[in-house]
């Protein structure tokens, strides 16, 4: 089998991506280990691990070159997933802090403080009264700081999906006096 696997994953077949599994598991973990580890979340170190076998498979006609190269692809394969994984994992990281620091900053007395956090609480009043996928997007717009690409990514939509929900939405939000002068 060890000779004929390349063959037999370019044809679609089933054992052959088991032996690839069997044989590449422990070096696939360990580079996906060295590039997430520090981030700690083993539920991610284990989703790469599996995108990694999983573009194995779905790319396996794009290898090119011996079977002595295989471990070198898939080397390749599992660190620019694992990084891709990283750069994600890191963003929400710093997303999720950042609406913590948002909500947990100490009280003030400072007449803008209060002025913005109403602001804040009519929007999200406001944004929660959108259907579901328009909350959302707008939710992550405006609080979780996302690029439209981002959120087209995340909710599984086109960009101009993205933007033209964004657009027909605060067209509809404008229409309360205390936000038309966020939205227009």
């Amino acid at each position: 089998m060890q000779h004929k696997f390349i063959k037999r994953l370019k044809k679609q077949k089933e054992d052959a991506l088991e032996y690839i599994i069997d044989e590449y598991l422990p070096f696939v973990k360990a580079i996906t280990f060295n590039i997430l580890g520090p981030i700690g979340k083993q539920s991610a170190i284990d989703e790469c691990v599996n995108d990694v076998f999983l573009e194995v498979w779905q790319n396996a006609e794009k290898f090119q070159g011996e079977p002595a190269d295989f471990k070198r692809w898939i080397g390749t394969i599992t660190k620019y997933k694992a990084i891709d994984y990283y750069r994600t994992l890191d963003k929400q990281n710093v997303r999720e802090a950042e609406l913590i620091d948002c909500y947990e900053q100490p009280n003030s007395n400072s007449e803008q403080t209060i002025l913005q956090q109403e602001q804040k609480n009519e929007m999200l009043l406001h944004i929660s009264q959108l259907e579901p996928p328009d909350c959302d997007i707008f939710t992550m717009k405006y609080f979780l700081d996302m690029s439209n690409s981002e959120i087209a990514d995340t909710l599984s939509l086109t960009k101009a999906a993205v933007d033209n929900r964004l657009y027909r939405g605060k067209k509809k939000l404008a229409q309360s006096p205390k936000l038309k002068e966020l939205f227009i």
